[in-house]
């Protein structure tokens, strides 16, 4: 595996992953100029596979009119906000599958190098996925707490 600072270089990866497979052949991360800048978060190096987060908020059954809204997805259940906790966001729809899913990780901790680490200390939001080693998927990095904390990765 190999890092690059050229978001076009043709060996990157991109997004999740259905099935198993090995690592990108090239992982792309902030310059060292960019990143000499400063970090926003701490420079953690280590993150463990806790799975999806849950519903933050009680769910309940969906009513007729959100039930027409949402015809052809397979949507079970709602997590209504409280007034202003998502800006506008009224709430959440949610799938029995991604009910099932939620904290179902494989508790694996999985490292990585110090540009990749510093990347993510620098502009957290910088990854959408990152790479479990023991279900060897690219996931959404929600999927993931920065180890020895319960704070989720892209944070």
């Amino acid at each position: 595996m190999s890092l690059t600072t050229d978001p076009n270089d043709p060996r990157l990866g991109h997004g999740t992953d259905d099935k198993p497979v090995p690592q990108n052949e090239v992982y792309l991360v902030l310059s060292a100029e960019e990143r000499a800048k400063g970090f926003v978060r701490p420079v953690r190096a280590a993150y463990r596979h806790v799975g999806a987060p849950g519903p933050k908020y009680p769910l309940r059954a969906m009513n007729a009119e959100e039930i027409e809204e949402t015809v052809g997805f397979p949507y079970i259940a709602f997590e209504p906000y409280p007034k202003g906790e998502h800006g506008s966001a009224l709430g959440r729809y949610w799938t029995q599958g991604q009910l099932n899913a939620a904290g179902k990780g494989c508790d694996t901790v999985t490292t990585m190098a110090t540009a990749l680490a510093e990347t993510y200390a620098r502009e957290p939001g910088f990854y959408g996925s990152t790479y479990c080693v023991n279900c060897s998927r690219h996931l959404p990095v929600a999927d993931f707490v920065w180890d020895g904390t319960t704070e989720r990765v892209g944070s």
